[in-house]
């Protein structure tokens, strides 16, 4: 059960994920998460750095669409700027949101790849869906106070992890 909940890769930064990286491993989208993963939880506005990073995706052909549990008011305030595509109240852990997500960029499993900072919703999701996980370290050293409770569950799971030898990087 433990080994749900690890990544398949560790980043520093959503920023080190490359299109170029992902092409060659024939990944045609990437599905990432917002809060404290793209931007701090309170920041509401996406940053020219970003946009860039966005950019650079769909020039390499690459969808990608954020898959958050946030409000639509939040998601959307944050991804409309820069012609993002988006499913809000996801339901991380749950399917419901990662088959959304699919469906809507009309890829398989096996073409994308899940990016977020939340090992108990968006990396546990992920592998229960089947999907490629990358675990981003997040922007942010606070969090919004239901993230706290998981990122309780978090240091637990990594504590296991560490213990067992599994985890490649360090804190």
């Amino acid at each position: 059960m433990l080994k749900k909940f690890l990544p398949d890769e560790h980043v520093q930064s959503i920023l080190d994920i490359h299109p170029e990286m992902l092409k060659k491993r024939g990944i045609k989208g990437l599905i990432t998460d917002l809060d404290n993963t793209l931007v701090a939880w309170n920041e509401a506005h996406m940053t020219p750095e970003l946009a860039s990073w966005f950019d650079s995706f769909r020039e390499a052909g690459i969808s990608v669409m954020i898959l958050s549990n946030n409000s639509e008011r939040r998601v959307k305030l944050f991804s409309e700027p820069a012609h993002v595509p988006y499913v809000h109240r996801a339901k991380k852990p749950m399917a419901y949101g990662f088959r959304r997500a699919l469906k809507e960029m009309r890829l398989k499993k096996d073409e994308v790849v899940v990016a977020g900072d939340q090992i108990v919703t968006d990396i546990f999701g992920g592998n229960q869906f089947g999907v490629h996980t990358i675990l981003v370290v997040p922007v942010a050293l606070n969090d919004a106070w239901i993230t706290k409770i998981n990122r309780t569950v978090e240091r637990f799971i990594l504590s296991q992890m560490r213990r067992r030898g599994w985890l490649k990087w360090e804190e």
